[in-house]
């Protein structure tokens, strides 16, 4: 499979994997069935995720009528992800969607090297150990890259621009994130040239 950038082209890569569907639910069970594993709550998904069934919809694909949902949320607490995706795994999905960062991704990738894996991660895939590269990712999982941590100058030029007269800037971290380090220095770096002061709080 290939990793790939964009909300339509992770779409589409789940689409060519429910293409097999049918395929992997003969004989198994009544519908295809979606493990969906979050690492936060479901509040403050439900935006994304009626985005999400709507974008099945348009493919074909109605929870209940032929396709199935197990829906599992961490809470925040990634320490649950593992045995949530194993629980997953257990009860033969056909794919697992993996998101919103890579805590949720690699606990899918650590509980099976068949099932099809769909994550969506915040910086590059290869760096992260989630794929052996871009090009040639090999192994089971594809999925969304934004690259977050190599737009933060961008993002943080663009907030000066806004408010020129602003001396001093800050962020919040999550520390639990594998990119938080990452994005500490890529935000100091990115302050510094602009001549601004900025203060680090990180969350927990």
């Amino acid at each position: 499979m290939t990793v790939i950038i964009g909300r339509r082209e992770l779409l589409a890569a789940l689409g060519g994997v429910a293409a097999a569907w049918p395929l992997v639910a003969r004989g198994q069970q009544p519908m295809p069935v979606i493990g969906f594993l979050h690492a936060g709550s479901p509040t403050p998904m439900a935006p994304y995720l009626a985005a999400f069934l709507r974008a099945l919809a348009e493919a074909g694909y109605v929870e209940n009528k032929n396709v199935a949902i197990e829906y599992r949320y961490a809470e925040g607490q990634y320490d649950r992800l593992p045995l949530l995706a194993a629980d997953l795994v257990r009860r033969q999905v056909a794919v697992i969607v993996a998101g919103p960062n890579e805590n949720a991704a690699r606990a899918a990738i650590a509980a099976s090297s068949g099932t099809p894996i769909v994550f969506n991660v915040t910086d590059d895939p290869v760096k992260l150990g989630l794929v052996a590269s871009l090009s040639r990712p090999g192994g089971n999982a594809t999925g969304v890259n934004s690259f977050m941590s190599e737009l933060v100058a961008k993002r943080l030029g663009l907030l000066r621009e806004l408010l020129p007269a602003a001396a001093r800037v800050g962020a919040l971290v999550n520390p639990n994130a594998a990119t938080a380090e990452d994005f500490v220095k890529d935000f100091a770096v990115a302050a510094s040239t602009l001549g601004v002061q900025f203060q680090i709080a990180r969350a927990g």
